[in-house]
């Protein structure tokens, strides 16, 4: 399956069309930590991690797991485990995952810069809960839970995220 995202905030799977928010930066293909863009490209989708203690595990042909208190994502260049999940306290900078808002109660990690991971080019490029009004993220695209949860429902191992800079169809 293909998920299809483009600016302003637009995102679609089989014939599903739902509103999303993308990062502060626009769409880049040139991707760099810390622009707030969100990245163009195909990227698979890895794991779904959501908070037990929240909500029921999503239903979802994807690896799920239950976020931890001490999860956390490293996003310091400078740190042999930048990109990566981590366990905190941890000394490099790095994102906690178990947040007190709801924006991670599901969280989908993206094959963005992992495979293998280059220094620099971002990290932290996630699908999760969109902001009240769909403010722009840091870089992930979000959005409302029902919808968050009703695409999962559809993924699989196979299933690609492509983010264009255009609708489909439309040339730039």
């Amino acid at each position: 399956m293909e998920i299809t995202v483009w600016p302003p905030g637009h995102l679609q799977w089989r014939g599903k069309r739902v509103r999303c928010a993308l990062g502060r930066g626009g769409v880049r293909v040139e991707k760099r930590e810390g622009d707030g863009a969100t990245p163009a490209g195909s990227f698979p989708l890895r794991r779904v991690m959501y908070r037990a203690d929240r909500l029921p595990a999503p239903e979802t042909g994807l690896p799920v797991r239950a976020l931890r208190r001490d999860d956390g994502w490293c996003d310091d260049p400078g740190d042999a485990a930048y990109n990566r999940l981590i366990r905190t306290p941890f000394a490099a900078r790095h994102e906690t995952l178990w947040r007190d808002d709801a924006l991670y109660d599901v969280v989908v990690e993206l094959g963005f810069n992992d495979d293998p991971v280059e220094v620099g080019r971002g990290s932290a490029i996630f699908l999760h809960l969109a902001k009240p009004g769909y403010a722009p993220t840091e870089g992930c695209i979000a959005l409302a839970l029902g919808d968050l949860l009703a695409l999962l429902g559809d993924c699989d191992g196979e299933t690609r995220l492509s983010v264009g800079d255009a609708a489909p169809g439309e040339n730039r």
